[in-house]
């Protein structure tokens, strides 16, 4: 698989995207200061899972006894849960992740493409946009995983919350060019694509996910789904294509 790794954009805004670095600061916040082991001890998977939304607990079938993920961790007890506390508990994990490269992925692409999405939307707006998206990626990976043991493991996350960022931005501004690292002969380089190109093989990639993988791969769609289908119903429209281009970068 083709890995494609967007690093910036040439699409300007007109204002600051100051909510779009507020969620940045807040994962970032939660990410060192509250879930421990940074997302990838035994002590965080159980922190995870009495913290945050267990596709078990939508069905009411989460086992009573204490369980045990592996051999190497303690056991713990999954909290029961109503819908308004799953929900919120959907939302917490948003601000959640497993490890350093799951939040420097996540905070990368919100960065490059929220900036524009949230100048669209404006502050308040994009704010629900981004806690909807999430919820309806949090139960597009819920109901995809209600039996066996994948029932039993809670995803973490902002990608789909992120996802649905990248929807919308497919949608307003298929054109625009984004600076994306990509893999050529062995050789890492920058070069300039449509963002079609990138979110479009993105959103195909996601349906080769290898099941072993552990990515929550329906929340990526899901979220992304709901933002392109979302920011259409709010009035986007693709814009023209921004013409800011970087000398030295090759165009295709």
């Amino acid at each position: 698989m083709i890995s494609l790794i967007p690093i910036s954009d040439a699409n300007p805004t007109r204002r600051f995207p100051i909510v779009t670095i507020a969620l940045i600061v807040m994962n970032v916040i939660a990410f060192f200061f509250l879930q421990p082991g940074f997302g990838t001890t035994p002590e965080a998977t159980n922190y995870f899972a009495e913290n945050v939304a267990v596709p078990c607990q939508l069905n009411d079938e989460c086992p009573l006894r204490p369980v045990q993920y592996s051999e190497n961790e303690e056991p713990v007890r999954i909290p029961e849960r109503s819908l308004p506390s799953f929900i919120g508990a959907i939302l917490f994990s948003t601000f959640l992740h497993g490890g350093f490269l799951h939040i420097a992925g996540n905070m990368l692409f919100l960065w490059v493409f929220g900036n524009n999405v949230e100048d669209f939307l404006g502050k308040i707006k994009f704010v629900i946009f981004y806690l909807a998206a999430g919820i309806v990626a949090g139960f597009a990976h819920v109901v995809t995983n209600l039996e066996g043991i994948p029932s039993l493991l809670p995803a973490v996350g902002a990608s789909g919350a992120v996802a649905g960022v990248m929807g919308a931005y497919l949608v307003l501004f298929p054109r625009a060019r984004v600076n994306t690292l990509v893999p050529l002969f062995f050789i890492w380089t920058v070069i300039q694509l449509s963002a079609w190109v990138v979110l479009g093989m993105w959103f195909v990639f996601q349906f080769f996910t290898s099941p072993d993988a552990g990515v929550a791969w329906m929340a990526h769609v899901g979220g992304f789904v709901f933002g392109a289908i979302a920011v259409f119903a709010l009035g986007g429209r693709p814009h023209r294509e921004a013409r800011v281009l970087y000398e030295g970068i090759p165009r295709f």
